[in-house]
């Protein structure tokens, strides 16, 4: 049979090589795009008719899958070699920084040294200090010991804490030690602050003081009063008490006596604004608890009449005398 697929119904021939061209460059054109950002790509340009160039190679092209196939092609990859070698040529030569190599020597630690740390305390000036003394028995000759101070910030091995800070002291092949101190600024006078290393003894000694705290200029002191005590507190700042919820008092009738004054419990009496003591009241007339009662005198009102009544009957009320009823009989 003259026909290029199989005698089965529906089945077809094998793909030509024409047809296998098809089908791979539209595989390499969606794996392209996927990996591939045309956005960024500064070669590729779309002109006004809806094509796409390439401006590396100045081609020609139908759409996005066929550039890519080009970017990918040999004549794409040279030309870039080419300009990326050109650009390298025409750069002007920068001066590299110069960069200093340390040589790190490579040394056995033996161990911590032993130390003794002192507290100490100026009354002069009311100072407080510390006198750290380092021994380095097996120092390396011609040695010396290093201190530095150190941030909280800068070390790695406890959390950090801008109140503290630390002190190292460092000498070959012992480890380096460290001391927390006070983050406070440290007084770096010559007679106070000092390290002496004694090679005869192997001793390293530094003394270092801390700065006290100015005392704050803007708040006032209080003025003492003329008898050496301190003046009372001031009264406390809020809101004024709420006015009582009980009766006011009532206002003095007029013609009635002044209320006496308040009993005192502690302390002597107050002396009254002229400088003599008040006259005495005069003696009650008379006995009981009505002895100075006059009816009608108190209230300001005229006197009560007599009760009113048939003749011979008193009034009751209690505490009054009941006569005995007549006898009926």
């Amino acid at each position: 049979m003259d026909r290029e697929w199989g005698s089965k119904p529906g089945s077809g021939g094998a793909a030509t090589a024409q047809n296998e061209a098809i089908d791979r460059r539209e595989r390499l054109r969606r794996l392209a795009l996927e990996t591939i950002d045309l956005a960024k790509d500064p070669y590729f340009m779309r002109n006004h008719l809806g094509s796409y160039e390439c401006k590396l190679c100045l081609t020609l092209h139908n759409n996005e899958g066929n550039y890519l196939a080009h970017t990918q092609g040999k004549r794409h990859q040279t030309n870039l070699a080419k300009r990326a070698a050109r650009e390298a040529k025409e750069a002007p030569a920068q001066p590299q920084p110069h960069k200093r190599k340390v040589n790190l020597k490579k040394v056995v630690k033996i161990g911590r040294p032993g130390y003794r740390v002192t507290k100490q305390f100026d009354p002069e000036t009311k100072q407080r200090s510390l006198l750290f003394q380092i021994e380095y028995p097996e120092i390396e000759d011609n040695a010396k010991p290093r201190h530095r101070f150190m941030s909280s910030f800068e070390q790695k091995v406890q959390p950090f804490d801008k109140r503290y800070q630390y002190l190292l002291f460092a000498a070959e092949p012992y480890e380096i030690i460290a001391f927390k101190v006070p983050s406070i600024e440290i007084d770096k006078s010559t007679p106070k602050f000092f390290s002496h290393w004694d090679p005869d003894s192997k001793m390293f000694t530094l003394q270092l003081y801390f700065k006290t705290k100015p005392p704050e200029a803007n708040k006032p002191q209080p003025p003492p009063a003329a008898n050496g005590t301190l003046p009372p507190p001031p009264p406390p700042q809020g809101p004024p008490p709420a006015p009582p919820t009980g009766n006011p008092p009532r206002p003095p009738m007029p013609g009635s006596l002044p209320p006496p004054p308040p009993p005192l419990t502690n302390g002597p009496r107050p002396m009254p604004p002229g400088g003599n003591l008040p006259a005495p009241p005069p003696p009650p007339v008379g006995s009981g608890h009505m002895a100075n009662f006059t009816p009608g005198a108190q209230m300001g009102r005229p006197p009560m009449p007599p009760p009113q009544g048939f003749p011979g009957q008193q009034m009751q009320g209690p505490g009054m005398y009941q006569p005995p009823p007549p006898n009926m009989g």
